[in-house]
């Protein structure tokens, strides 16, 4: 059984992004997104014309200064490698208690198609969570998907438009 990270957050969150389970790599490393070829901090810092940085401490406080939280659904799971397609028998985290305790989010981006194929079948409409935010699934920032990365950045400047 592998296990994801707390999540990232702050009261004054405004838009929540979920990725499904960290990557190898992330969590050898435990840090979100810490494959340095998958592009979520790089967009994440151009989209707020800043200059990326590696101090993780760094980007945890970037994110929310910029009133975005970070986590994932999935809790634990078995999967091996890192893709999304392996993994089985997922828990998923306690958005219940989450979003009572950051009532100010407004919207939930997905990093990916697994991230909301999961929270669609198992927390929405499951469980106690708010109905009138935001739902949408945003292009996968891994390097798996071969997306350009253009193109990838041009769809992820959507969440611009709730902070």
């Amino acid at each position: 059984m592998i296990e994801s990270f707390e999540p990232i957050a702050s009261k004054d969150s405004k838009i929540l992004i979920l990725g499904s389970m960290p990557s190898v790599i992330s969590l050898n490393r435990y840090q979100y997104y810490g494959n340095k070829q998958n592009a979520f901090w790089k967009i994440i810092f151009e989209l707020f014309d800043e200059t990326l940085v590696d101090d993780y401490e760094k980007k945890k406080s970037m994110l929310m200064d910029n009133h975005i939280a970070l986590w994932d659904v999935i809790r634990i799971c078995e999967r091996d490698g890192s893709s999304d397609s392996n993994i089985k028998n997922e828990e998923i985290n306690d958005f219940e208690t989450f979003f009572k305790e950051h009532s100010k989010i407004i919207a939930v981006f997905f990093n990916g198609k697994k991230a909301e194929e999961v929270f669609l079948k198992k927390v929405k409409g499951k469980a106690n969570i708010p109905t009138n935010m935001v739902y949408k699934a945003l292009p996968s920032t891994s390097p798996a998907n071969v997306m350009k990365y253009e193109n990838k950045k041009r769809e992820w400047e959507i969440i611009l438009k709730f902070l």
